[in-house]
């Protein structure tokens, strides 16, 4: 990710600025952390008793591409696919450090597939 500098430079930051994200005090209350859409057809697009505190931010879970080291509740379908269904991780309005905080492996694999 490649970020603007004052002087209008595009920089990739540091990993220390990626640590300072994932800090609860960084995201925890503010609006930039959560989203609800219950206007959405498909909401809530997992089953859940707690609709208010349901996160939509991450509709398309980032922590897909790391396969089975997400960190979620899935499982592998037949033809390897993998089945988020039941997976509530990315939704949960506690969990934005977590997913933010896997960033830099889903970075590594890009670079890892880049170089293919």
């Amino acid at each position: 990710m490649n970020e603007l500098s004052s002087a209008g430079v595009n920089r990739t930051p540091l990993k220390e600025e990626f640590t300072m994200k994932e800090k609860k005090e960084f995201w925890e209350d503010k609006e930039f952390s959560f989203f609800c859409h219950k206007n959405c057809e498909y909401f809530p697009c997992h089953e859940t008793k707690d609709l208010e505190n349901f996160n939509c931010l991450f509709c398309y879970c980032p922590l897909y591409a790391l396969g089975d080291k997400c960190g979620g509740n899935f499982r592998i379908l037949d033809g390897g696919i993998k089945d988020c269904s039941k997976c509530m991780l990315p939704h949960r309005r506690e969990n934005y450090g977590y997913v933010t905080g896997k960033y830099h492996e889903i970075m590594e694999l890009v670079k890892k597939n880049q170089k293919k």
